[in-house]
């Protein structure tokens, strides 16, 4: 897994696709603006807009989905000193809920 940020990996895929930035932004309903500073990091993702991108992109969702989900960990939790010990009792915690779940 990429230890590259959301953004900076949906900017990777597009270039590689040579998709113009203008284009991208128009099939997600998005300023250009407010798209470029999505990949540089300067502005939030979604979850809709990963979604959409990986769609657009031909590339595996869950991929770019796990991407945004450890940014949205690592800003919460960035300069935290628990951060690492928070990190091991939310994943117990998500792994109780999951086999709750599947009974």
């Amino acid at each position: 897994m990429s230890m590259q940020s959301t953004g900076g990996k949906l900017r990777q895929i597009r270039e590689l696709l040579e998709l113009p930035l203008r284009r991208v932004a128009v099939m997600i309903d998005v300023d250009v603006a407010v798209l470029s500073k999505m990949e540089r990091g300067e502005r939030k993702l979604t979850k809709d807009i990963v979604r959409k991108l990986a769609n657009i992109y031909n590339y595996n969702e869950n991929e770019l989905l796990v991407l945004f989900l450890s940014d949205k960990i690592i800003y919460d939790l960035q300069g935290e000193e628990l951060g690492i010990v928070t990190l091991k009792v939310a994943e117990d915690k998500i792994k109780l809920q999951n086999s709750k779940l599947k009974k």
